[in-house]
Formats: C-alpha cells, sequence, structure tokens
C-alpha cells in the first residue's frame, strides 16, 4: 500500500465506512456501492485500494490484528487489555463474524493466528530457545483465534471481561506447559 497520506486517509475513510455499513448487518449483506457512497469516493478510487469487500474488511482488521498480539504481551494487566480488546471486537462484531469462521479460520483468523504465533515465538526465544517453542506458539495463536471465533459466533459464552480471563488463564498454562 503506498505512504501517500491522501491514500491512506481515503483507505481510513472506507475503513469507517465499511463499519458504518456493518453496524447492523452482517458484512455479506453490504456492497460496493454502499461502502463507496458512505466513504464519498467512487468505485474506481476503491478498486485502487481493494480487489474486493473482503480485502477491504481485512484491511480495516489490521489493526484489530495488531491490538491482539499487544494485549497477549501487555506488561500491565493483560486480561484487562484483553477485555478492552473484546470489547472493541464486539462493537463490529458483524465485520469480524464475516472474517473469522466459527472454529477460527478464515482471512481474519489466519492473520491473528500467524502474527500471535509469530510473537509468541519471538517472546519465548527471548528466554532461550527450548525443545517445543515452536508447538507452544501455535497453540497460543490457536487458543486465542479459537476462542474469540467462538466467542463471536455465540459458542464460548461469557462477558468481554470473563473469556479474556478465560483466554489468559490457558495462555500462562500453555507458555508453562514445556
Amino acid at each position: 500500500m503506498s505512504a501517500d497520506p491522501r491514500a491512506a486517509r481515503t483507505r481510513a475513510r472506507l475503513h469507517e465506512a465499511l463499519f458504518e455499513a456493518c453496524a447492523d448487518r452482517p458484512l455479506g449483506e453490504v456492497s460496493v456501492a454502499e461502502v463507496t457512497r458512505l466513504a464519498r469516493v467512487s468505485r474506481g478510487t476503491f478498486y485502487l485500494h481493494y480487489e474486493d469487500l473482503s480485502a477491504l474488511a481485512v484491511g480495516a482488521s489490521a489493526e484489530l490484528v495488531r491490538d491482539a498480539v499487544d494485549a497477549l504481551h501487555a506488561s500491565d494487566d493483560p486480561p484487562a487489555v484483553l477485555a478492552g480488546l473484546l470489547g472493541s471486537i464486539s462493537q463490529h462484531a458483524n465485520v469480524y463474524r464475516g472474517l473469522i469462521g466459527p472454529g477460527g479460520g478464515g482471512p481474519l483468523g489466519e492473520a491473528l493466528h500467524g502474527e500471535l504465533r509469530d510473537r509468541a515465538l519471538v517472546e519465548r526465544r527471548k528466554r532461550a530457545v527450548q525443545p517445543g517453542d515452536e508447538a507452544i506458539a501455535s497453540a497460543v495463536a490457536a487458543t486465542f483465534t479459537g476462542v474469540v471465533a467462538g466467542w463471536l459466533h455465540g459458542r464460548v459464552p461469557g462477558t468481554a471481561g470473563e473469556v479474556a480471563g478465560r483466554i489468559w488463564g490457558m495462555v500462562v498454562a500453555l507458555h508453562r506447559s514445556l
């Protein structure tokens, strides 16, 4: 993507328009025409930046992926940071449900898993390379992604705070397991 500030502003407007369009219905019911109307850009401008609505939604979710990685590695109160992140996810649940399946698959699920795995592996290796680091890093990523996906799709009950506490407990247990 371009570093041009005008392009960044256009992408930000498209992201906001997408979240606005999905405020009361799922991503699958939203059209490019509606998003471009809300963002006040042409279809041609849309397609200069994104291939389709799914690509726009993944782009709009990039900040969520960074925030998730940071939340799991917060130095202060990780469960509280995770609860805040889950609260933010629930505000745009219609977008995120369209990008992450109930089992954690889909473009957002894959992005979350990959980024979380990479960061967990880096953090574990700061302490020294251990046999099983790759497995633990993958398990941490899968746990976070799977629980968040299950919660988004109504398969994991609880408030953002309760689910954050459960995720944190599982992640800590995984890191202690080898």
